[in-house]
C-alpha cells in the first residue's frame, strides 16, 4: 500500500497526492429500510420496558403519573 504523502519536485510535501477509494452504497438509506425498522422496534421495546418500570416503581400508570406532577 502506498503512503498518503509525497514530495513534489520542489521539495514540498503533498498530503493529497493519493485520493481515497470512493464507497458508494446500493440503497439510499432513507425511508422504510430494514435498518430503520429494526431501530424503531428496539426503541419501542425500550420505551415499553421503561413504562412498565415506572408503573412498578410509582404504582401509577402513565396518566396517573402525569396528573400527579
Amino acid at each position: 500500500m502506498r503512503s498518503g504523502s509525497l514530495v513534489d519536485d520542489q521539495g514540498k510535501l503533498n498530503n493529497f497526492a493519493i485520493e481515497p477509494q470512493m464507497y458508494v452504497s446500493e440503497g439510499s438509506g432513507m425511508g422504510f429500510t430494514k435498518r430503520s425498522e429494526m431501530l424503531n422496534g428496539r426503541l419501542a421495546m425500550v420505551g415499553f420496558i421503561a413504562l412498565l418500570a415506572m408503573e412498578a416503581l410509582t404504582g401509577h400508570g402513565i396518566i396517573g403519573f402525569l396528573t400527579s406532577l
